[in-house]
């Protein structure tokens, strides 16, 4: 078996979030999945099996501690792997509690990708969440942009969202790992997502992933599909599409475009370009 290593939502064949992807005919026992994506050190790894038809497969997500139920990046770093072995176009994807899809198409830096999330939803915090998680990041409610207020958003898997009136509180994010791991436990929130509105459409963000075993993910593809989702539950006026920058203040510049259906609830389309690491194919 051979680890894949992709990096999804590159910027002009550089930066984005490095996923590592294993296609199988069957998967290896969890333990070994496990181990795997321990090994391979990413924030996630895609592991894929057929699915009773050519174009269906059969998805598992595990960050270096944990099984995942949902990965956006994974999930693009995945289509292109499959563009490359199994031809260009769409794939159905069964994940433990979901089905959504994904297609890719060769591109000049490797592949572009595109991914239909889960369905969405969002709702206010639970009694507590907000301070501690401000606590946690050394903010104050007076830093929280009034305009997008806290919330719990999903698509897929659960976020808590915290949006920041000024951009250079976002770059300062830092928090210690352990602790938030038993916070994002605590509550079940696979990250804690921290937005900067650049405009009505634009958006800077940082994703917390500490639940992962991981203090930060440049690019989060479904933390962005549960954040267009609360935007259309909010009323904001998205025009239908969102453009999210991640990752610049870790240094690995990431762009997600999020597609916006008027429909409440309904899927995201998530896309966005990949590369090849130069330790591709590495052996599992």
């Amino acid at each position: 078996m051979t680890v894949e290593h992709i990096a999804a939502f590159s910027d002009a064949g550089e930066g984005g979030n490095p996923a590592g992807v294993l296609l199988a005919e069957s998967f290896p026992a969890e333990a070994e999945m496990r181990r795997i994506a321990a090994d391979v050190g990413y924030s996630e790894t895609a592991f894929a099996v057929p699915d009773g038809a050519p174009d269906r497969w059969r998805v598992r997500y595990f960050s270096p501690e944990s099984e995942v139920p949902f990965c956006g990046h994974a999930t693009i770093a995945l289509g292109a792997a499959l563009a490359r072995h199994s031809g260009e176009g769409r794939y159905a994807l069964a994940l433990n509690d979901a089905e959504i899809s994904v297609e890719a198409a060769a591109s000049t830096d490797g592949y572009g990708a595109a991914l239909q999330s889960p369905p969405t939803r969002s709702r206010s915090p639970r009694a507590g969440l907000v301070d501690r998680a401000l606590d946690l990041l050394g903010y104050s409610n007076d830093q929280l942009d009034p305009a997008l207020p806290p919330a719990e958003i999903h698509a897929g898997a659960d976020h808590l969202l915290l949006a920041l009136k000024d951009r250079a509180d976002l770059a300062a994010m830092s928090y210690d790992l352990d602790a938030g791991r038993a916070l994002m436990r605590e509550f079940g929130l696979v990250t804690i997502m921290l937005v900067h509105v650049r405009g009505n459409s634009e958006f800077d963000v940082r994703n917390a992933f500490a639940s992962g075993g991981v203090l930060e993910d440049p690019a989060t593809g479904a933390a962005a599909a549960a954040f267009a989702g609360y935007l259309r539950d909010r009323g904001w006026p998205h025009g239908n599409h969102i453009h999210i920058t991640q990752g610049e203040d870790m240094g690995a510049r990431s762009v997600i475009e999020a597609e916006i259906s008027n429909e409440p609830g309904s899927s995201i389309r998530i896309s966005g370009a990949t590369r090849d690491m130069a330790a591709n194919l590495a052996t599992a």
